[in-house]
């Protein structure tokens, strides 16, 4: 699985782990070092994936992750000196789609990377048969990896569609954070049940005419969440 990945950390010795690590694997490794030049190289080369450093001069990893969520629907994986659960939820909250502390393992970086390049791509070929998953005015549609509300097509990033996708699997279903966290993330010591929150309510703003008091996506309060297959008050097309 060959990608472009642009890689913005400031620390020249961790940029160079990450770009030797990247490239072991395949991948074409692009390294720029302030987050006003991760902005500038994504406009010109449109990466798979960018890895960003929160602590970054001239513009942080955290004003870049907003820019660039923005602008493209981009893979996002942050990095971070910091493990406060306030700084994880800030980075997903502004876009991105997964989360490392470090010091971390270059095992785990590469299969983090695995996992949000396997979930940015669409499928190679479509199954010959429609397998779009149908809720009320919501159609996810797993093999072309697109979201549309009446017609009108919605952009998620990989984790917001993966999310959508569980839950559309079974509509009126209630899913618990605890299950949708195993789905969507599997087991990771850095992730917490309220990144569920997170992702809801910026699903929310881009489903629900309302995002304060939704018809589509509920909260189950004291369980999780679930998708009203028969909603009809999601935000018009």
């Amino acid at each position: 699985m060959c990608a472009h990945v642009l890689v913005a950390e400031d620390d020249v010795n961790q940029a160079e782990l990450i770009r030797r690590c990247l490239e072991r694997e395949g991948h074409v490794v692009s390294v720029v070092h302030d987050g006003r030049a991760a902005v500038e190289a994504h406009r010109r080369s449109g990466p798979d994936l960018v890895v960003l450093d929160v602590m970054m001069p001239v513009m942080t990893g955290l004003e870049a992750c907003r820019v660039l969520h923005a602008e493209s629907d981009v893979a996002l994986l942050m990095l971070t000196a910091r493990s406060t659960e306030d700084d994880l939820l800030t980075g997903l909250d502004l876009g991105a789609d997964d989360y490392m502390t470090k010091p971390f393992s270059p095992r785990e970086l590469m299969a983090r990377v695995r996992t949000l390049l396997r979930r940015s791509r669409r499928a190679a070929a479509p199954e010959p048969e429609d397998r779009t998953l149908r809720a009320g005015p919501l159609a996810v549609d797993p093999d072309r990896h697109t979201v549309h509300l009446r017609g009108m097509p919605v952009a998620c990033t990989p984790v917001e569609f993966q999310l959508l996708e569980v839950l559309a699997e079974r509509p009126g279903r209630v899913f618990t954070r605890a299950q949708l966290l195993e789905r969507i993330h599997g087991i990771d010591r850095f992730i917490t049940e309220r990144t569920i929150d997170v992702h809801v309510k910026n699903l929310r703003k881009k489903l629900e005419a309302q995002p304060r008091r939704p018809t589509l996506l509920h909260t189950v309060y004291g369980v999780g969440y679930k998708i009203d297959g028969s909603a009809d008050g999601a935000r018009p097309a």
